[in-house]
């Protein structure tokens, strides 16, 4: 809700112009290995997993709209857990599917993708991110997710 709120999707922007800012796909996620880590437009979000009752941190990336040329265009976040950083260019190697991803499913395509890389010659530079091209409400068999990982 952190980013929802900062592009303005759930009402008035959270942010310094204020200024509503375009939804775009994909939506990434990643659970971190170190949980205080921050990625590029990242908030921390709580959620549970795979029926264990223990938290989660997941960070949660939005691309910006094209119109912002340079991280310094975008509007400033009022929330500090918003952190807004240009990426650069990145090669990944990806697989894409249908369906909700759930936790199991999403880390066996993962754990796939990267024995299949990495047989192929390719180098694993990090851990993976899930990229979702849907709002919520989209029919799950109609959904659109990829399983995407730095590669060199």
């Amino acid at each position: 809700m952190v980013l929802a709120n900062y592009i303005g999707a759930l009402g008035n922007p959270q942010n310094s112009k204020p200024e509503k800012i375009a939804m775009t796909a994909p939506v990434i996620t990643q659970t971190p290995k170190n949980s205080s880590e921050k990625i590029a437009m990242t908030a921390p979000v709580v959620t549970k997993g795979g029926g264990v009752e223990e938290k989660k941190t997941v960070t949660m990336q939005f691309v910006l709209p094209e119109k912002y040329k340079k991280a310094e265009e975008a509007p400033k976040p009022l929330d500090e857990r918003v952190v807004i950083r240009e990426e650069g260019e990145r090669k990944y190697g990806v697989v894409r599917f249908s369906g909700t991803p759930g936790e199991a499913a999403v880390a066996e395509k993962a754990e796939r993708l990267k024995k299949g890389l990495e047989r192929d010659g390719y180098q694993v530079i990090g851990e993976f991110l899930l990229a979702r091209y849907n709002p919520p409400w989209t029919v799950p068999m109609l959904k659109t997710n990829e399983v995407m990982i730095p590669i060199e």
